[in-house]
């Protein structure tokens, strides 16, 4: 299954520019633990780094920096992994494990963004497939006993 089919379309996105103090605002409103830094240039959005709620608290609430100070460029993870939407979720999977990365934007042939994929959402396919193949099992051996009555 390629990964553009159940990564997260719905991505929350910051410029560069946006401060960090605002960062954190857009996470709350979203209810999101991250934001896809992006470079948008004629209406193409191209990721360009990824700030976590992690970054923040560690770059700078622990490093007691003022928020108003920074802006995401500053403490975003700047050699961004990314995915093309056309990959298989193994390969994505692999992917992440080699980055150490629990999300990942996904992007077009272009570099475009897509989407994100994160860990949660491998997780809850991963669960939903293994809930199918434990129903497979129990009709089997159902039809089984029947058969043989």
């Amino acid at each position: 299954m390629a990964v553009g089919k159940i990564c997260n379309h719905d991505v929350v996105v910051a410029a560069q520019t946006l401060s960090v103090r605002d960062a954190a605002e857009l996470m709350r409103v979203h209810h999101v633990g991250d934001l896809v830094v992006i470079d948008a240039d004629n209406g193409h959005r191209r990721p360009v780094g990824i700030v976590t709620d992690r970054d923040v608290i560690v770059e700078v609430v622990a490093a007691g920096v003022n928020p108003e100070a920074l802006t995401v460029a500053d403490i975003m993870t700047p050699e961004l992994a990314t995915v093309r939407e056309s990959e298989g979720v193994f390969e994505a999977l692999r992917h992440m494990r080699d980055k150490g990365v629990r999300r990942m934007p996904v992007v077009d042939r272009e570099g475009g963004l897509v989407g994100i994929l994160t860990l949660d959402d491998l997780l809850s396919l991963l669960a939903e497939e293994m809930t199918e193949m434990a129903k497979l099992v129990s009709h089997e051996r159902q039809r089984e006993a029947n058969a043989r009555r």
